[in-house]
Order: C-alpha cells, then sequence, then structure tokens
C-alpha cells in the first residue's frame, strides 16, 4: 500500500523547523531529506528513521524505541509512532539529531566512477 501525499505533507509540516526539508517519491513511498541528507523513509503510511546513536538516544527520551525494516528485505529503521507524530519540536529534533550524524551525500559523477 502506497503512503498518501497528504502524511507526507504533513509530517514535512511538523519537521520544517528542522532545516530545509522536503521528499522525493521513491517507488510508490518517500524519503524525507533535510539539508540533503536523507533521514527517513515514509512507507505504508508510517514514518521509519535512519538509525543513529544520538537518533536512538533521542527516541528512548518518549518510551520503547521500536525497529522494523520500511519494506521487505530491508534494513531496520527505527520506526516512530503516530501518537508522536503531533509533537513537532520533538520530531524537529529528531530530524536534526539523526541527520546530524549521517554523511553528506556523494555527488552524482562521483559515485557514478565508483560503482564502475
Amino acid at each position: 500500500m502506497a503512503s498518501q501525499q497528504g502524511t507526507v505533507d504533513f509530517l514535512l509540516d511538523q519537521m520544517a523547523g528542522a532545516g530545509s526539508v522536503n521528499a522525493k517519491k521513491m517507488f510508490g513511498e518517500y524519503g524525507l531529506y533535510c539539508d540533503g541528507k536523507m533521514f527517513a523513509i515514509v512507507a505504508d503510511d508510517q514514518l521509519f528513521i535512519k538509525p543513529t546513536d544520538a537518533g536512538r538516544a533521542w527516541i528512548s527520551t518518549q518510551g520503547t524505541l521500536q525497529e522494523a525494516p520500511p519494506y521487505p528485505q530491508a534494513k531496520p529503521y527505527y520506526l516512530i509512532s503516530g501518537e508522536l507524530w503531533d509533537e513537532r519540536e520533538w520530531l524537529v529534533q529528531l530530524a536534526q539529531r539523526t541527520t546530524a550524524e549521517l554523511p553528506l551525500p556523494k555527488p552524482k559523477s562521483q559515485a557514478k566512477r565508483e560503482s564502475r
């Protein structure tokens, strides 16, 4: 089941204070980006955050950490309960803390050379 555009729009609005936040459609689902770094996936109208140490620590402030793959054969991500989606500042902090630990994406020309 593909995610609804309304779900993605709501999450982008909630996380807008984290930086330059946008979404890119990928195979019927969405990758969420903050300042050019992909930090989350919205799949089946659920929010999955890339695992980082800072993200794990921040999520633990709200209770139990859940992990699940966003799609079959994917590595586990942190699954964020829909109950936390209304916590705007908490989501902003989660996006910022996660993104801070992620590397910048490689330029496309460099990525193509490395794949040869």
